[in-house]
């Protein structure tokens, strides 16, 4: 049996945490790798056993508690209690056959060469000299990547990322009145706005996703409209999210390395295994939460129906337990099997394209520039999804 509150030493709104948390959650994972939290009422997996022991244990779920008074976060809650992430079986199983079906008509094979010539266009207006890559180049390709792929207007998309950045801000664990406010009011624009889209598609079908989701059947199941909705908005909150975090994260890990190794991104495999390392060393997502169904021993833990436990998902991806060396970020590591995506049945349905689009934007980035350097970086201040407010970058001399 781990510690009593072994992990209540680790504050995650603490700045110190949240600037670099990989010495807090190592130090923990040495004490217990599945430990007590009392002051958030929740066991934390900061073991790769642990934590892909939470992700794919059955009998423990994503159970949504919807927000109070109901009548203000109507939307909000509805747009989660009816999304794949906070549903379970058999709801689950039904939205994710039904969305899966959708995305298997090809949808991200043919986005390869638009990924390509989005990241081309947005590369033409950087200057020679140094620019902030993110807000230049990693936030704006995901949002067209994934209005793309929903077949939302180029003249409709600029509320997209402010709407997913207010939603998504719920999830951590400083938020605050106004963070609350701004979230009911995006939930209640951006599904709004998928509503009328979906509509659209319903009397003018075309050739994207949404259109896809409008018609998507299984016998004489489909979509419901909330689901519909809520699918839609899932889909351009984590489909994008993670990949400006995941590019970022990853491209200052790898540029302030300090052995600093190369990679020929020109090599499909050596690509794909310089992503991968990407989402490993300095992971987008740090907390996924699951809520024991019926009673369950995880990691030494007996849980008890209702009983809270999160994966620490930054912390499984540096054990050195499954990882050599895990501080060390090393483009060459295989096999590297990372936690970025979660496991089990709410792995990331998304994540064909994430790495899709992680690998063409870095290949296209690097083709213009091939030897940069960080100048500047400063951090969001935000645990739960990690990522940086600013990314100055400057090709070396």
């Amino acid at each position: 049996m781990p510690p009593e509150n072994a992990a209540d030493h680790l504050d995650l709104t603490d700045p110190s945490v949240v600037a670099d948390p990989y010495p807090h959650l190592a130090a923990l994972r040495a004490v217990s790798p599945l430990a007590w939290h009392s002051g958030m009422g929740v066991w934390l997996a900061t073991g790769h056993a642990e934590a892909g022991a939470v992700l794919r244990d059955r009998r423990l779920g994503r159970v949504f508690g919807p927000r109070t008074p109901e009548a203000d976060w109507d939307t909000f809650n509805w747009l989660h209690a009816d999304s794949i992430l906070d549903s379970e079986p058999p709801k689950h199983t039904r939205l994710r056959r039904l969305v899966a079906g959708a995305f298997g008509r090809g949808h991200v094979q043919r986005l390869a060469p638009r990924i390509e010539e989005l990241a081309a266009g947005l590369l033409a207006d950087l200057p020679d000299g140094e620019f902030d890559v993110l807000q230049r180049y990693a936030e704006p390709l995901p949002v067209l990547v994934i209005a793309e792929l929903l077949g939302v207007p180029e003249s409709e998309r600029d509320h997209l990322r402010p709407w997913s950045q207010a939603i998504v801000r719920m999830y951590e664990v400083d938020r605050t009145p106004q963070d609350e406010a701004n979230a009911r009011t995006a939930s209640a624009e951006f599904a709004a706005y998928v509503e009328e889209l979906a509509a659209h598609r319903a009397k003018a079908p075309g050739e994207d996703l949404l259109s896809d989701l409008v018609q998507a059947r299984d016998g004489s199941d489909r979509l419901s409209a909330h689901e519909l909705v809520a699918t839609a908005v899932l889909l351009l909150n984590a489909g994008h999210e993670a990949s400006v975090n995941g590019f970022g994260n990853g491209l200052h890990s790898w540029l302030t390395a300090p052995d600093r190794p190369r990679v020929d991104v020109t090599d499909g495999a050596a690509l794909a295994r310089l992503v991968e390392e990407f989402l490993r060393h300095d992971s987008p997502l740090h907390l996924f939460e699951r809520t024991a169904k019926e009673p369950t021993d995880v990691g030494g833990v007996h849980l008890e129906p209702g009983d809270k436990v999160a994966a620490l998902l930054g912390a499984a991806n540096r054990d050195p337990a499954v990882f050599a060396d895990p501080d060390r970020f090393d483009p060459t590591r295989d096999p590297n099997p990372h936690l970025a995506f979660g496991a089990g049945i709410h792995f990331c349905i998304g994540a064909p394209l994430a790495r899709l689009e992680l690998e063409v934007s870095l290949r296209t980035l690097l083709a213009r520039f091939p030897d940069l350097e960080v100048v500047d970086a400063q951090r969001r201040p935000t645990f739960v999804l990690r990522g940086f407010e600013r990314l100055v970058v400057s090709p070396r001399a």
